[in-house]
C-alpha cells in the first residue's frame, strides 16, 4: 500500500475519531494538503479496493478493513513518537514529522519489538492512546478544555493536533502534559479559554482550546 494511500485512510479515521469532524471530501482534502479532485480518485480506488465507502456529496467512512488498516498505521506513528521522545529525546516540535516518515516503512516485526522495548506504552508524547496489536485503544476519559469547569484545577493529559504551528505556541509558552491548570473562565461569546498556571495567565482561542485534553482532580 502506498504512502498516500496510507495517509488517506488515517486521515479519514482521525477526523473522524479524534477531530470530531465529518471526514467529507473537504476536509480529506484540507488535511491531506490535497485537491477535491485528488480525494475523489482516491476515494474511487479505495472504494473499489474495499477500504472504504464512497458516495459523491457524502462523507467518506471506512469499513471494516480500512479502520483495521487506519488503526495499524496510526499504532505505527504513535509507536515512534514515543520511541523518538523517550529513547532519542527529540522535541516534541521534531517526533511528528519524523514519525510520519518512519511510520510507511516499519516492518510488524520492528514494530513489535519497539513495542516491548518500550514496555507496551499506553499513551503516546502528546497524550494520544496506542491502539496495541489487536487494534484495541486504552480507556480515555480526557475532555475538551472548552468542557471544563471554570474554577477548576486540571492536569493536561493530551495536546492533539497536527499543526507545526499549535505544536509551536504549546511549546512557547510551556503547555505540555501533566501540567496542572486553572480555569479562570470560559468566554462565551467565542469560546475562548482563560488559564493559568504559576504567575502566567493565557486567553486560548477555541481553536487551541480544543487541542487540549484535561481529566479532573480527585
Amino acid at each position: 500500500m502506498s504512502v498516500s494511500t496510507e495517509n488517506f485512510l488515517k486521515s479519514i479515521y482521525q477526523l473522524k475519531h479524534d477531530f470530531g469532524a465529518k471526514a467529507s471530501s473537504s476536509n480529506v482534502a484540507s488535511q491531506l494538503n490535497i485537491s477535491h479532485a485528488a480525494v475523489t480518485d482516491m476515494a474511487k480506488k479505495l472504494s473499489a479496493r474495499g477500504f472504504i465507502i464512497y458516495r459523491k456529496y457524502k462523507e467518506i467512512s471506512l469499513t471494516q478493513a480500512g479502520t483495521e488498516r487506519a488503526l495499524s498505521i496510526i499504532r505505527r506513528h504513535r509507536l515512534w513518537e514515543t520511541f523518538l521522545s523517550h529513547v532519542l529525546s527529540l522535541q516534541p516540535d521534531d517526533v511528528h514529522k519524523e514519525a510520519e516518515m518512519l511510520e510507511h516503512q516499519t516492518s510488524d516485526y520492528l514494530l513489535q519489538k519497539i513495542d516491548e522495548y518500550l514496555e507496551f506504552p499506553r499513551f503516546d508524547p502528546h497524550g494520544d492512546p496506542i491502539p496495541d496489536i489487536n487494534g484495541n485503544l486504552p480507556l480515555n476519559d480526557a475532555i475538551p478544555l472548552n468542557e471544563a469547569k471554570t474554577g477548576k484545577i486540571y492536569p493536561i493529559c493530551r495536546l492533539q493536533h497536527n499543526e507545526d504551528q499549535i505544536q509551536n505556541f504549546f511549546s512557547k509558552n510551556g503547555i505540555k502534559l501533566g501540567l496542572e491548570i486553572l480555569v479562570e473562565d470560559i468566554l462565551e461569546h467565542d469560546g475562548s479559554v482563560i488559564i493559568k498556571f504559576g504567575n502566567k495567565q493565557i486567553i486560548l482561542n477555541s481553536k487551541i482550546s480544543q487541542c487540549i485534553h484535561v481529566k479532573s482532580m480527585i
